[in-house]
């Protein structure tokens, strides 16, 4: 058995967590299949299982204590995104770049994001919607912003330089 073969047949946890997260893509229909990237597969699970993390803090945050609005908001929020973060660099984009470059990265999304959050949610539920749809109304509206950034600037694959 050569060495490659012996490395190919070790699949770490990380990676195999990664395929299983894709692997909805492969039942998808072939044309489909040829227009959505993997990542955005991931991306989506990955997106609709930390945000409804973060609407489960929110909840109890709303429920448990007497914080306003905005800084529930912010708190949820926060959690919710370094979750985002950790999951998408280690399962669905499978980065092996420096971490510090693209948590700065990371962090001007979260800024652009939060304030889109923050202000589409506390002015829906100024109007009276209630926060919980409001959130979501939130949410995405900032999906394929933070889609996008992720990929193309925050986790993308550097090309090989040229020599």
């Amino acid at each position: 058995m050569s060495i490659d073969e012996n490395t190919t047949t070790r699949v770490p946890a990380v990676e195999r967590a990664g395929d299983v997260l894709t692997r909805l893509l492969d039942r998808l229909p072939r044309p489909l299949r040829r227009f959505l990237p993997r990542e955005l597969v991931g991306f989506a699970i990955l997106g609709w299982f930390t945000f409804l993390v973060d609407l489960a803090i929110l909840a109890s945050l709303r429920a448990w204590t007497a914080l306003p609005l905005p800084v529930a908001v912010t708190v949820a929020y926060l959690l919710a995104f370094a979750l985002n973060f950790i999951l998408n660099r280690t399962l669905n984009f499978r980065s092996h770049a420096p971490v510090a470059g693209q948590a700065v990265r990371y962090a001007v999304v979260i800024v652009v994001d939060y304030g889109l959050t923050v202000g589409v949610t506390t002015g829906l539920s100024t109007l009276g919607v209630d926060f919980r749809l409001a959130r979501l109304l939130a949410g995405a509206c900032v999906a394929a912003f933070t889609y996008s950034a992720s990929r193309w600037w925050v986790f993308r694959e550097k090309s090989p330089s040229r020599g």
